[in-house]
């Protein structure tokens, strides 16, 4: 399959591996500084939109990029990290609303076993399980819901961690180095978030906050200031 992804070169190497040697792929960003460049990126996108066979996109479609893609044949998953699909696809303007998923696309969360994934129609179920058979991977659909699960579940866990330092109950070396081996899983919490990269991981609990005010993502200020920094843990 040919395969376009638009602002993915942070997980390419986990696509690639993904989903393995026999596609064709082609990375693009949308958001060049220059205005000479961004007429070049354009025409990139609009060439590589016509021959994709399936599109991964890591921001909302702006209608200059949506209007790109004149096949309304073609899947289209998106990240779902601040909005729903339902809610993404309510701002957006300039593409159809068939064929459109919502995807986990976190780094560390996308080369997983399966691909986790949202609809916006349930009629496209068919067309997700060919999609998702031609690229040779399994899938899982889950609600359409702001995070969908696994970024919920492991956001979530790092929030609490932070919480942990914060009170001063551990450090983060002994959070990491507990959780690892009391759970076997394959990062302590302050390095997944690193893998991940922080802001990531305070996007997702900013918009599970704002969308539930539910106090299990309110936001610890220890992850807050790290992430409005810029800046990985020091663990």
């Amino acid at each position: 399959m040919h395969i376009l992804v638009i602002d993915g070169s942070h997980v390419e190497a986990e696509f690639r591996a993904k989903f393995g040697p026999a596609h064709q792929y082609r990375f693009l960003n949308p958001n060049p500084v220059l205005e000479e460049s961004g007429k070049e990126v354009d025409q990139q996108i609009q060439s590589a939109a016509s021959t994709a066979d399936v599109a991964f996109c890591f921001h909302p479609l702006t209608s200059q990029v949506a209007s790109f893609f004149e096949n309304d044949k073609l899947p289209i998953f998106e990240e779902i990290i601040h909005l729903s699909l339902t809610e993404m696809l309510s701002y957006e303007a300039g593409l159809p609303a068939g064929l459109r998923f919502g995807f986990c696309g976190l780094p560390t969360l996308f080369n997983r076993f399966l691909l986790e994934v949202s609809l916006y129609h349930e009629a496209d179920r068919e067309k997700l399980a060919e999609t998702c058979a031609a690229l040779g991977t399994d899938y899982r659909v889950v609600a359409d819901r702001v995070g969908l699960v696994t970024p919920r579940v492991i956001c979530q866990i790092i929030n609490e961690a932070c919480f942990t330092v914060q009170e001063g109950t551990a450090t983060m070396q002994d959070v990491d180095l507990g959780m690892k081996l009391g759970t076997n899983y394959p990062h302590g919490p302050f390095a997944w978030a690193n893998a991940i990269g922080v802001t990531r991981v305070y996007a997702v609990l900013k918009a599970m906050w704002d969308d539930t005010h539910d106090e299990r993502y309110k936001v610890c200020p220890l992850l807050k200031r790290q992430a409005l920094r810029g800046e990985p843990f020091a663990v």
